[in-house]
């Protein structure tokens, strides 16, 4: 036990996790000399490579000075902060890392007191200090105020710091940028020293709890944890304690340990290893692994219940089964429900008619699900995100969240303005360097939509970060929908660069010339609060005389580009988005104008 150390890497989104394990696995010898290995190992996933974000916590483990020290790269996004928390029970030790320029930000409070409550050891890495902006001392003293902030005790107001470039892959402990040599000793020499070795029982009955889960076609549901009391062997009959108290039995059928980015199977781990098992079906997180007649459950871990949720259903419009090959109610159901077999923050309930209201942490963890989907070959049709009312003693309660924006001056007046026709409350406004940081409280539904918004009133220069904080009582108001109106096709067909020439002063449009449209399908925006029923696809009227100036060429304005996280974004209530392999388009729930207008009279009464 004493050669084992178990680390988690936390920190704000985009300050340097996954690098920094890259990092670490690279100058630890782990991969062989000629062994080809891409930047950021640990993100495997199509998705988090394009996006440089950590969706799903990554298990690794290094050989270092006759250590065994296992790592767990973390996600830094609010959407994805549940598995933080349950990581937590996994590890001894933190390397919690602080960008050298930005300092604390939301996410590094959320995670940074998930750890303390957990009273893991942390050390901090004071990361990019090769950044011409880097201000290394003032981030300790903010990470040092935030300790004491949450409540740390003398223990972990001890900690100690380390100052590094990920990218670089040079650290020291000095934090002067010249001092920087080209390894990774500094860190893992702190590990080793400062991080101490699992608390375990080895000799007594077998404890075992899963924190994580994954999922394979092959074994089924597997689980990752650790063990924290005896042994466990491949081929053993043991019992799960569930969460409801009751007890299965079942045979470990796999058993799987960690070294670098590889999966090793094993046929043996003891009390303080990380491994995934195999054998239960339906095995879940908090749940207890015993031996059988020696039942003693842990006690059971917490998963963040969903604050957020929207409708998926099958593809309804005209366009159906043009790109995609998956697009049966049957086909959609076992996707979603496999999801759920990999992902505890997820649920899925059947709706009606061919659709499923799914429920999530939030916009970005719904959205990376119908990428997926969409690169899979499925057609859907998804609807506005909302978020989860709950009821407290007869009291409406909804999710409110932490708010962090840094944008330059010029921007402030508007975003301002946004903000409190939202529903927003400001808590604090500093200005350093001509840059100014607002922190805010706002309802969760008052962010749906904001991120687009908020691109464009700070000219793409403007940071926002935001964490779940509480729930509070429901305010009733129309939060979060778009005030301005759309441009409604009335006709199918290939739109013309006439008809769009003619519907330029109108608004902004979706779509360029010779694109298939259906009615009932948003081209553009409106410059009005009201939707307005367009023909786009209108041919200019032929004839045989000429006249002067008619053969003028038209110039359109380029339309909008359309984005998944834009599409869910911007729809209202009454509006869905249709996702399949190659198009995101934005139409209206109800296709037909004639009815869509008397909907529309009816509702307005």
């Amino acid at each position: 036990m004493e050669k084992i150390r178990n680390i988690a890497i936390i920190a704000h989104v985009d300050h340097g996790k996954t690098t920094m394990v890259d990092k670490l696995l690279r100058m630890s010898g782990t991969f062989r000399e000629n062994e080809e290995v891409v930047d950021c190992v640990m993100d495997s996933n199509a998705i988090e490579r394009e996006r440089g974000i950590t969706i799903l916590s990554k298990t690794t483990a290094i050989d270092y000075k006759g250590y065994r020290i296992n790592i767990l790269d973390t996600p830094g996004h609010a959407d994805f902060g549940g598995e933080v928390e349950r990581i937590m029970n996994m590890v001894d030790g933190v390397l919690l890392i602080v960008d050298a320029y930005e300092g604390t930000m939301p996410q590094t409070r959320f995670v940074l007191k998930k750890a303390l409550e957990a009273g893991v050891t942390p050390i901090l890495v004071v990361n990019k200090i090769d950044k011409p902006t880097a201000r290394p001392k003032e981030v300790v003293d903010e990470v040092l105020e935030l300790f004491i902030e949450l409540g740390a005790d003398a223990d972990q107001l001890d900690f100690p710091v380390v100052y590094a470039s990920g990218l670089a892959g040079t650290s020291s402990m000095d934090p002067d940028p010249s001092t920087q040599k080209e390894t990774m000793e500094p860190i893992l020499d702190l590990v080793i020293n400062h991080v101490p070795a699992p608390e375990v029982v080895k000799d007594g009955s077998l404890q075992f709890q899963p924190a994580l889960l994954d999922y394979n076609d092959f074994v089924g549901r597997i689980g990752i944890g650790r063990v924290k009391r005896g042994t466990m062997k491949v081929n053993e009959m043991v019992t799960c304690v569930r969460l409801d108290g009751s007890y299965k039995q079942f045979r470990i059928q796999k058993m799987f340990g960690f070294l670098g980015i590889k999966r090793i199977e094993i046929t043996e781990a003891n009390a303080g290893d990380i491994v995934a098992i195999a054998g239960l079906p339906d095995i879940s997180v908090g749940e207890t692994v015993c031996d059988i007649g020696k039942e003693d459950p842990l006690p059971v871990l917490k998963i963040d219940e969903p604050t957020l949720q929207m409708t998926f259903g099958v593809n309804s419009s005209p366009f159906c089964g043009k790109d995609g090959k998956l697009l049966t109610a049957r086909k959609i159901e076992e996707r979603l429900f496999k999801e759920t077999e990999r992902d505890v923050s997820l649920r899925v309930e059947p709706s009606e008619g061919e659709s499923w209201i799914v429920s999530g942490r939030g916009e970005l963890h719904l959205g990376i699900l119908i990428e997926n989907m969409r690169r899979e070959g499925f057609e859907l049709q998804v609807s506005k995100p909302k978020v989860i009312i709950k009821e407290v003693d007869g009291v409406k309660m909804e999710p409110y969240e932490e708010l962090q924006i840094e944008v330059p001056e010029e921007s402030v007046g508007p975003v301002i303005e946004q903000l409190g026709m939202r529903g927003a409350n400001m808590e604090s406004m500093n200005n350093f360097n001509g840059q100014v940081r607002l922190l805010y409280t706002i309802p969760s539904r008052g962010l749906i939509g904001f991120s687009t918004n908020f691109m464009t009133l700070t000219k793409g220069y403007g940071i926002m970060n935001h964490s779940f904080k509480e729930y509070r009582k429901f305010e009733s108001s129309d939060i979060g929908e778009r005030k301005l109106g759309v441009l409604v096709s009335m006709e199918n067909g290939k739109t013309t660069a006439y008809a769009l020439g003619a519907l330029e002063d109108r608004g902004i449009m979706f779509v360029e010339p010779g694109v298939e449209v259906y009615e009932g399908m948003i081209v553009g925006e409106c410059n009005r609060e009201n939707d307005l029923a367009v023909n786009a696809v209108r041919g200019k009227n032929l004839t045989n005389v000429r006249a002067a100036g008619s053969d003028h060429t038209v110039v359109l304005k380029r339309p909008r580009i359309i984005t998944l996280e834009y599409a869910l974004d911007y729809i209202n209530t009454d509006e869905l988005v249709e996702v399949t392999p190659n198009n995101i388009r934005l139409r209206k729930r109800i296709l037909n104008t004639e009815l869509r207008k008397k909907a529309d009279a009816k509702n307005n009464k």
